[in-house]
């Protein structure tokens, strides 16, 4: 009789693991459009009181969303493609008010010009995240506080 050990699944964090610090114009580009958290990481960045500088983006088909960093003009409310060209809320005179913070997204830590073609990766696995029940209630969570916020009444942070 043969045994197999049982391997756990890698986290998100252990299977894409922070890249090096660049601001490579490759690297900098990536940061023009907001990278996605996990949905830990977004729980502790609401926690944080970053939930007003967050945005919901829907997937095509409105099957899920996911809250991850606003681009300008889109803070509180859904991503929309006409202000995508404006980045993210996060970049300020060309560096990211997150980096090196443990409010950094996941994609962005991750991505990185030497890791070619590993971004979608990346991206789909992070989607997968938020295909979950604690993603989707966390969504939820966060369209509660900001009604709660634009109707002026307060909400708790999770």
């Amino acid at each position: 009789m043969t045994h197999r050990k049982h391997s756990r699944s890698k986290t998100l964090n252990e299977k894409y693991p922070p890249s090096e610090p660049c601001s490579c114009a490759v690297c900098s580009a990536f940061c023009a459009r907001p990278g996605w958290w996990s949905v830990a990481e977004a729980a502790a960045a609401i926690q944080a009181g970053y939930a007003d500088r967050m945005m919901l983006e829907l997937a095509p088909d409105h099957s899920f969303g996911v809250l991850s960093p606003a681009f300008r003009g889109c803070e509180g409310g859904f991503a929309l493609q006409d202000f995508a060209t404006k980045g993210c809320n996060f970049l300020s005179a060309g560096r990211c008010e997150l980096h090196g913070t443990p409010f950094q997204p996941l994609e962005c830590r991750f991505c990185h010009h030497e890791r070619i073609g590993l971004g979608p990766r990346c991206h789909a696995d992070i989607e997968k995240d938020w295909m979950t029940p604690a993603g989707q209630s966390l969504v939820n969570h966060w369209i509660q506080l900001m009604t709660g916020i634009l109707t002026g009444k307060s909400g708790s942070l999770v």
